[in-house]
């Protein structure tokens, strides 16, 4: 199934419409998402971005564009994943929802299954991550003690991301950012801290890691690289979308590390420098841990996905 140009602009303006449902993101996020299609040039057309923006995109047209129902099923499961990366969908993400799936031609009650286990996925009970033995936040100098049991960890959920990120279902995407928040809960856990989603949203914030423009960079990547359902995508080029979920993961941890070590008295500049670096490292560590990542994306099972990152 050839993904052309026009189809690939069409399922992007359904995922940027949806990222734009609710109304309440910020400047800081909507010039990630533009700096996202930016940058990946002539993956769509240049004007995509601002369509959407500026009211000029059409659910209908858009959705009429997609002659394919895997392609139809994709968009709306691309844009049900964008709804919930900053928690279960709102009502008028919902309302989007309903009239994205009818102009898709799709079955209601499959669509509305689909959405239940986004929202599952997105409200997962965070006292559920992995317990670790617990420790005294020791201040600013806590971080740069070694931490075997932290460092197995945070390598631990870069490698599954990673991996979650080959994968061509959308589900799969859609559980990186709800493993991103139980690492830094157990990170909290480790350092004395009972942490709530409101505080784990708000310090990935701060970092830069804004929810729905990290879904939207994975899925724009997917498209591009024609890693999706249905479309023959091969594991391979999705390389470099595994690097970055594999960088961004192992930074929030490790910043998550630091910040939790010291009190939570660092300052955002002082946290947003950290994750840029353990970023860098990350991606510097990809290489020699990409076998493993490979072997986790081969050992996933899609099917229960909702029970491997409940536990």
């Amino acid at each position: 199934m050839e993904l052309t140009l026009e189809k690939r602009d069409a399922i992007a303006t359904l995922c940027l419409m949806a990222a734009f449902a609710d109304g309440q993101k910020d400047d800081n996020e909507r010039d990630r998402i533009k700096e996202i299609f930016d940058s990946l040039g002539a993956g769509f057309s240049p004007s995509l971005y601002t369509r959407v923006v500026l009211g000029q995109a059409d659910i209908n047209a858009a959705a009429d564009t997609l002659d394919a129902p895997a392609l139809r099923t994709l968009a709306y499961e691309m844009a049900v994943g964008v709804c919930d990366a900053d928690g279960a969908t709102t009502g008028d993400e919902k309302a989007f929802l309903e009239r994205l799936s009818t102009a898709l031609g799709l079955d209601a009650a499959a669509s509305r299954a689909f959405l239940a286990q986004g929202d599952a996925l997105a409200t997962l009970p965070l006292d559920s991550a992995e317990p670790v033995p617990a420790v005294a936040s020791t201040g600013p100098a806590g971080a740069l003690k070694d931490d075997p049991i932290l460092d197995a960890l945070i390598l631990k959920y870069a490698v599954i991301n990673g991996g979650l990120e080959l994968l061509p279902q959308s589900l799969a995407s859609m559980a990186i950012i709800p493993l991103q928040m139980k690492l830094v809960y157990s990170v909290g856990q480790h350092y004395g801290y009972a942490l709530d989603q409101g505080h784990i949203r708000e310090l990935l914030a701060t970092v830069g890691v804004g929810m729905t423009s990290q879904v939207v960079e994975n899925f724009a990547r997917k498209i591009v690289g024609g890693v999706l359902k249905g479309t023959l995508g091969k594991m391979g080029s999705a390389a470099t979308g595994a690097a970055v979920t594999f960088a961004s993961t192992y930074a929030v941890g490790h910043v998550a590390r630091s910040y939790y070590s010291a009190g939570r008295k660092l300052e955002p500049e002082t946290l947003k420098r950290m994750f840029s670096e353990h970023v860098e490292r990350g991606k510097a560590l990809f290489t020699s841990h990409q076998p493993a990542v490979e072997a986790s994306a081969r050992n996933t099972d899609v099917g229960s996905l909702l029970k491997m990152v409940r536990g």
